[in-house]
């Protein structure tokens, strides 16, 4: 009987045994397969960085374009207020002196006067 345990022992063992090869190798595998993931994920991640930083400069460059076309229309239009406030000031100082001649009277001068302070 004891041989006959030996043997069972013996079996029990081997099975044992090879169930823990076959697990260590379907480990194996497994763990060969979250490399390639991991590697191809990597890969991947790589690629979508490259191509949002490429989207990025250039959005910025389009940005920076856009103000400084803003800047550029911001500052004409204020030389322009600039030039046609001189010229509604030289109108003034001109119906000014049309008035203190005669050639148009107060009413007229003022009149003139709210116009163009108006438009300043």
């Amino acid at each position: 009987m004891a041989a006959k345990k030996a043997g069972y022992i013996e079996k029990f063992l081997k099975k044992a045994d090879k169930a823990l090869q076959e697990g260590v190798k379907r480990a194996d595998e497994v763990l060969e397969d979250a490399v390639e993931f991991g590697t191809m994920t990597a890969k991947q991640a790589a690629q979508a960085s490259k191509e949002i930083r490429k989207q990025a400069k250039k959005e910025s460059d389009e940005l920076q374009k856009k103000g400084a076309k803003k800047i550029s229309e911001g500052i004409t239009a204020a030389k322009n207020i600039s030039s046609s406030t001189d010229d509604e000031l030289a109108t003034l100082e001109k119906l000014g002196k049309l008035r203190k001649a005669g050639v148009i009277t107060e009413k007229e001068f003022q009149a003139k006067k709210k116009k163009i302070l108006g438009r300043i």
